[in-house]
């Protein structure tokens, strides 16, 4: 049985900005155009965290019973250490998408907006069909591209709509960063597990790229939020301010640039979501103040 330590470190507690910038960086939008509503920004965060740790827990289990954890060289997984049985961890998981199908639903009922339900639910299929499922698109080098749909763009927009119950084109523009950050989660993450993906047969994009390209997507993901927060000058100038993250990137480029590989980028991805906050939190405050 495993402990609630082990059953939070399986959570993978790192890879929350994920679920937390994304609504950011979506109530800033909404303070900026006088739309917001907290409670509403409340419960899209715990919608996030759900899936965000749905998908994790559902991650765990999926690669778990297929054997792809069991050389793994990154932070523990439930199922590929026997710390829990693939059936606990699945009902995690379950029990995740579950609570964050159930949070959605409030926020539905609010807005009356019934295509949100769509949304939702393309949300939870994209966290269980990544690593579950007989063709699980994760193992066809396509993580990247789901995680920058539903941990930048429909976050960020859905987040941001709730509140002022219109679609915003500043929401769009300030998604895109946003999902480059949550992408350069991934990246590193597959970086760190490039070898051992290979041989189980788990083709990411950083297996199919190669170790060498892999590394400067990676920097392309940290440095082009930082050109895109620039550009937005025109339309909310305090939204620069995020630059002011920059020097928080400068060590784990480095790194990841001068090949570092295994155990060595675990500290990456800390660094990483270090940076993912502090970039969310000043390019939100540049979002929500209005000159």
């Amino acid at each position: 049985m495993a402990t609630p330590g082990q059953w939070i470190a399986g959570a993978r507690p790192r890879t929350l900005p994920n679920a937390i910038v994304p609504v950011m960086v979506g109530t800033g939008v909404a303070i900026g155009e006088n739309g917001f509503n907290w409670w509403r920004a409340i419960v899209a965060l715990l919608v996030a965290l759900s899936l965000q740790i749905g998908v994790n827990y559902a991650n765990d289990y999926s690669d778990g019973i297929r054997g792809t954890d069991d050389q793994r060289v990154g932070p523990m997984r439930l199922v590929g250490s026997r710390a829990a049985t693939p059936q606990q961890v699945l009902a995690a998981a379950l029990g995740s998408f579950a609570l964050a199908a159930v949070l959605g639903l409030t926020l539905v009922l609010a807005t009356r907006a019934w295509w949100i339900l769509l949304v939702g639910a393309a949300a939870i299929a994209a966290g269980w069909f990544y690593t579950g499922g007989k063709t699980p698109y994760g193992y066809r080098a396509l993580g990247e591209i789901s995680v920058f749909t539903f941990f930048g763009v429909v976050p960020v927009v859905g987040t941001a709509y709730v509140q002022t119950e219109h679609l915003s084109w500043a929401a769009l523009v300030a998604s895109i960063p946003v999902g480059l950050l949550s992408c350069s989660m991934l990246v590193v993450n597959n970086l760190r597990d490039v070898g051992t993906d290979g041989q189980a047969g788990k083709r990411t994009l950083a297996v199919v790229l190669g170790a060498a390209r892999t590394r400067t997507l990676y920097a392309t993901c940290l440095i082009v939020p930082f050109v895109i927060a620039l550009a937005m000058l025109p339309i909310a100038p305090l939204a620069a301010a995020a630059v002011l993250a920059a020097p928080l990137a400068i060590t784990p480029v480095k790194t990841v640039l001068h090949g570092a590989v295994g155990p060595a980028l675990i500290g990456v991805l800390q660094q990483t979501g270090k940076l993912q906050l502090a970039y969310g939190l000043l390019f939100t405050l540049g979002l929500a103040i209005t000159l």
